[in-house]
């Protein structure tokens, strides 16, 4: 095993931002330390300021990092950047850490290493914030990890985990719905994505066009309204009826767990039988 005390000059080349293996296999190496010496340098840091003890308290604890940073590997973030953050929260850990109280430095850091890597996370999993209070983090954190062993929410789901995180049924229902959402780029290119053909640029003014183009853009819309029309009556009823209430209403769009209500059935299964009647529509006026 490395001392970490005689390594010191290896820090500026220990980053996870290059060969993350490599930097796995170099912090295995160094010395888990003991109490005593965990103690003996926490003293020293608080009482002289001395960095070698500093550093030495860091390099010890860098593989409890890298084992925490790997619990967020689902989050579409690289494992390094994961890492170097949660790095960040050691040490600041390790600058408050009084050996004094009795208690490991890993079972103080744990919390900053976490608040560290929840940041970048929230930071970056989205371009739009997804959770901004301090209610609506602990929803995001906690209601994905139900998600991952769950569909959609049914009510009495949805009332037991806003009862066993202290928070409103709405607001496990708003977070939900975040988390099912997913960013649109300003100027994505309207493609076969569906999603795409939301995008802001697409619904921008356009001065240019001349009157015989518009009243061809009509005349193709109205194609487009008769095509749809009749590829929706070759749907069977109830699956009329949910693109109806989903798409078609101007008042107000029905929410999945709405319809799934009212036919008895998860919100999960309105889902798949929307999906199915959309492609079928999708077949229906593309061969007309």
């Amino acid at each position: 095993m490395i001392n970490p005390g005689n390594q010191l000059q290896a820090i500026p080349s220990l980053s996870p931002g290059g060969n993350i293996n490599a930097y796995m296999s170099a912090i295995a190496n160094f010395e888990i330390l003991t109490q005593e010496r965990e103690q003996e340098l926490g003293r020293q840091l608080a009482e002289t300021g001395d960095l070698n003890a500093a550093r030495e308290l860091v390099l010890s604890h860098l593989r409890f990092v890298a084992h925490i940073a790997k619990s967020y590997n689902g989050y579409g973030l690289g494992l390094g950047d994961l890492i170097q953050e949660g790095n960040v929260g050691l040490m600041k850990a390790v600058k408050r850490f009084d050996p004094e109280k009795g208690v490991r430095l890993v079972s103080f850091a744990v919390h900053w290493i976490k608040a560290e890597i929840h940041e970048f996370i929230l930071r970056n999993w989205r371009i739009v914030k997804i959770a901004t209070t301090k209610a609506q983090r602990k929803l995001f954190f906690n209601l994905r990890g139900y998600k991952q062993h769950l569909g959609w929410l049914s009510n009495d789901e949805a009332t037991a985990i806003a009862g066993d995180l202290g928070v409103k049924v709405d607001e496990v229902r708003v977070m939900e719905g975040r988390l099912s959402a997913q960013d649109i780029g300003f100027d994505a290119p309207a493609d076969d994505d569906e999603d795409n053909q939301y995008a802001p640029v697409h619904f921008l003014e356009g001065n240019s066009i001349d009157p015989a183009e518009h009243s061809e853009t009509n005349e193709w819309r109205n194609l487009q309204l008769n095509q749809l029309q009749s590829a929706l009556g070759e749907l069977d009823p109830k699956s009329q009826d949910i693109l109806q209430a989903r798409w078609l209403n101007e008042d107000s769009k029905a929410t999945l767990h709405e319809l799934a209500d009212k036919y008895g059935v998860s919100a999960e299964r309105i889902r798949q039988i929307e999906k199915a009647a959309m492609g079928k529509l999708k077949a229906a006026i593309a061969s007309s």
